[in-house]
Parts: structure tokens; sequence; C-alpha cells
């Protein structure tokens, strides 16, 4: 295993189940011609924001993990980034604000499986990024619920990125995802490696296992995230297909 000093917080590639090399990494900064709109996703109306980049060359919706939101500061700041990857983005709620308030549904996965399929279904209607190959990406819970539905969903879901994710929560669907998975962990988070390296083995799809040194689970140090919204990006823009037919 290759390793590097923590200090530096460059990823250290651990695991690569299908021997791709690391892909090209972009410094384009986002778009000054971004656009933001206010949307409401599925039958509960759940909010989210619709952020659009010129000439986008996919869309990535996210699944913030328990007890947060579509305003998750660390989310949005990978947002940012990825719009400079020229990534249309969508967040939003994957629960009402009373739903948010009942512990149970905070940690249902299937509930919230369900709600990232209800907004793929959506970018599927939306005239605005309806024809964009789509991708996944979550953090904590919403990990698990984005690999979720990404099982169920094969042919809507082109690619995941789970950030410090529990994809071992969605244990039985793993070896029906199909979807290129990249799983990212902080090199202190040695439970969650742990976990993600066992959900790992029972992936079959094309799958690699990044560590972001010296970091934690949220990714709080210096630098971490946006180590993470790099390695995402870059991920997101070699696994996305310019238009889905």
């Amino acid at each position: 295993m290759f390793t590097q000093p923590e200090a530096a917080l460059t990823p250290v590639r651990i695991d690569d189940a299908d021997g791709v090399g690391p892909t090209s990494r972009s410094d384009q900064a986002p778009p000054s011609t971004l656009r933001r709109f206010e949307v409401h996703i599925g039958g509960q109306g759940l909010p989210g924001e619709l952020a659009l980049v010129p000439q986008a060359r996919g869309l990535v919706v996210f699944a913030h993990g328990s007890g947060s939101s579509r305003l998750s500061p660390r989310n949005r700041l990978v947002a940012d980034i990825l719009h400079g990857y020229r990534l249309d983005t969508l967040l939003f709620d994957l629960l009402t604000d009373s739903e948010a308030a009942d512990r149970r549904k905070v940690f249902d996965i299937d509930l919230l499986g369900q709600r990232v399929g209800a907004a793929l279904q959506w970018t599927r209607t939306d005239e605005r990024c309806a024809r964009l190959g789509t991708g996944l990406f979550g953090a904590s819970t919403g990990a698990a619920a984005a690999l979720s539905a990404a099982a169920l969903h094969p042919g809507w879901v082109t690619s995941v990125v789970s950030r410090g994710g529990r994809p071992d929560l969605a244990a039985a669907l793993l070896p029906k995802v199909q979807s290129p998975t990249l799983l990212i962990v902080g090199g202190h988070d040695t439970e969650v490696l742990q976990l993600n390296r066992g959900a790992m083995r029972l992936m079959q799809c094309e799958s690699r296992l990044e560590v972001v040194p010296g970091a934690t689970h949220l990714f709080e140090e210096l630098g971490a995230i946006e180590t993470v919204a790099h390695l995402a990006g870059s991920w997101f823009a070699n696994h996305l297909p310019l238009r889905v037919q």
C-alpha cells in the first residue's frame, strides 16, 4: 500500500477494483454565469436548489447525511467546486421538516433511497437537465441512500461518489449496483474506513476506495473537503456521458 505524509492531505488510493489509474484534475474556476433555481421534488414538494453551468457535461444529485439538509456547508462547497468541472448540481432535502424530527426516518435508508429515486425521476422530466447523464454524491447515511437508488434505477445513474459514507447500510443492494463508484474516507475515520472496505468487497461494479490522510469523518481539516471535491469532480467528469439518449 502506497502512503504519504498525513499533513499533505493528498488522497491515497488503497484499493482499486478495476485497475483504472488516477483521473485528471480540473482547476477551472466556477463559471460566473452560474444560474440557480429553487425547485420542489416529488409528491412531498421537497425543497431544493438546481444550479446550472454553461455547456454542462453532466448533473450531480446530492444526498446529504443524517441531521443535515440542502444547506450543508460542506456539500455546498463541494457543489461549487463541481461547477468548475462543468457539472450542474441538485441539492435537496430528503425529508420534510416533520420527518426530519423523527430519528427513525433520519436513518431509514429505504425511505431515503426512495427520495433519491424521486429526485432522479424529477431530473428526467425537467427540461433543464433531462438529457444530462446523472451522478450521485452521497455523504454519511446519504451515501447508502444514493447506492440504494443506483441499484434500483441502474439506467438513471452513471456514477456514484461517497464522502465519509456508510455504504454498509445498503449492504443487501450493493451487489446490484452497476454504476462506477468512488468511496472517499478520511484517514483518521478508522471505523468507517473498515466498513467501506467491507462494503467494497460486496460490490461487483467498477469501484475505488480513496483515503484522504489526516482527515476525520467530516473532513473539517484544512484542505480536506477541497480534496474530496476534486476527487469527485474527476470521477464524475470521467464517468458521465455528455448526453443521455
